[in-house]
């Protein structure tokens, strides 16, 4: 089985999120679609992340009923913070038979050198990418194993999403209204 790795914060997971994933799905060769819930991104600061365990619930209500997508919590049961490489290691050891790519933001590209042991993920695994508004030119967009996919650049940001409820309005349309009962219903965000 062919499976895109999402990777993501999800804080929260918003309809941008889920149009990409479905276009990626739609345009490749993939046959599903994870959304690997990362604890805890080394780029990222820590205190503005909702609990691992509330954002995968946010995810698994997104896409409940989409049976080519599936939510993991394969990086909560490795070593913080999550390198991709390791969580890599960790599937394909648990599933030999899957092959796996990852899918990613354009604008990832220019930082990907300073992942670890980015080149080993490069002569392995495709990189799908999708078109940021604020990507750079970079070499590596010009290599065999990037994938490039024309997708929808949706503005929505889960910055955005958590400002808009932390100021008592509205993200309907912004979120599915699943996860927008479950963050209203949690109080998440206030």
């Amino acid at each position: 089985m062919k499976v895109g790795l999402y990777f993501g914060s999800f804080n929260p997971i918003h309809v941008g999120h889920l149009i990409l994933a479905q276009t990626i799905l739609e345009k490749t060769k993939l046959d599903k679609v994870w959304f690997v819930v990362s604890p805890q991104n080394p780029f990222k600061v820590k205190n503005s992340l909702l609990h691992e365990f509330d954002r995968i619930d946010l995810v698994r209500e997104a896409i409940y009923d989409n049976p080519d997508f599936y939510a993991t919590d394969i990086e909560f049961h490795l070593p913080k913070p999550s390198y991709t490489v390791d969580t890599l290691a960790h599937l394909i050891n648990k599933f030999p038979k899957h092959e796996f790519s990852l899918i990613m933001g354009e604008d990832n590209l220019s930082n990907l050198h300073k992942w670890k042991n980015a080149y080993y993920i490069l002569e392995n695994h495709d990189i799908i990418v999708y078109p940021r508004s604020k990507s750079e030119d970079h070499q590596l967009k010009n290599t065999d194993r990037i994938i490039k996919v024309d997708a929808p650049n949706l503005d929505i940001s889960a910055t955005y999403i958590r400002e808009t409820i932390s100021k008592g309005l509205s993200i309907k349309y912004m979120v599915t209204e699943k996860v927008a009962d479950l963050i209203k219903s949690r109080k998440y965000y206030l």
